[in-house]
């Protein structure tokens, strides 16, 4: 798996460490396996495996802190605990963590319901072996990673809300400027730049300065978490 996607040595964002990773899975199979693939990659430790929710947590509130993982990979679907409540659990208590299911389901109410809990990521479990591992080392630095199928649902789901309603005289969320406000707004609804400078009748190179602000502002890394911001914080009709 050396050498794929992502740019697979060393530790999280190049620091020193290896990232430490928790699996949990109610299927010991997927839980083992996992392990095996993940524990020979280089700059991967696995902290401990779990078989739900409340051993997951048990185990974090005992641990040390130089023990704990920054990366979870929660199941979805587990008995007594699923893995959106997991990821809750693990923001409230632990959020230190970052959170990312790793699932077979591509249900709507685990995707929706697990970012809005705060999870960093949700993929499907035929996501390659590769791509996983860079996926970790993206939740490890804070990026948020969506699979294939999260990000269509996503999207989906955004353009499908009601066009933006006309301004108001209330302050944007976040400390958004008006113009950075409708900016965001576009980028919820999958807007690529082009798109936006037509629409707003501004230059690329200034929606592009546009949606820098944005991100520094609202303390977000790229455009996908811009759009995860939009579904969380702006209301469907768009107003403020």
């Amino acid at each position: 798996m050396s050498g794929g996607a992502g740019g697979m040595s060393g530790g999280a964002g190049g620091g020193a460490g290896p990232i430490r990773v928790m699996l949990v899975d109610d299927q010991i199979l997927m839980r083992e396996g996992l392990r095996k693939l993940l524990e020979i990659e280089p700059g991967i430790e696995i902290a401990t495996t779990a078989g739900g929710g409340e051993e997951a947590l048990a185990w974090l509130a005992g641990a040390v802190d130089g023990e704990r993982p920054q990366v979870a990979l929660v199941d979805a679907r587990m008995p007594g605990m699923d893995g959106v409540e997991l990821v809750a659990r693990l923001c409230e208590r632990f959020p230190a963590v970052a959170p990312v299911i790793l699932t077979t389901f591509d249900d709507d109410d685990y995707i929706f319901g697990g970012l809005r809990a705060g999870a960093k990521g949700y993929l499907l479990k035929d996501t390659p072996p590769d791509e996983l591992v860079a996926a970790i080392r993206r939740a490890a630095r804070g990026e948020t990673v969506l699979g294939g199928a999260a990000s269509e649902r996503l999207v989906g789901l955004l353009r499908a809300a009601p066009a933006p309603a006309a301004r108001t005289p209330q302050e944007p969320p976040g400390g958004l400027s008006d113009r950075e406000y409708e900016i965001a707004l576009l980028i919820g609804a999958g807007a690529a730049n082009r798109e936006i400078a037509r629409r707003l009748h501004i230059t690329e190179g200034t929606a592009k300065n546009h949606i820098s602000s944005c991100l520094r502002k609202l303390g977000l890394r790229d455009r996908t978490q811009l759009a995860v911001w939009v579904s969380r914080h702006v209301p469907p009709d768009g107003a403020r």
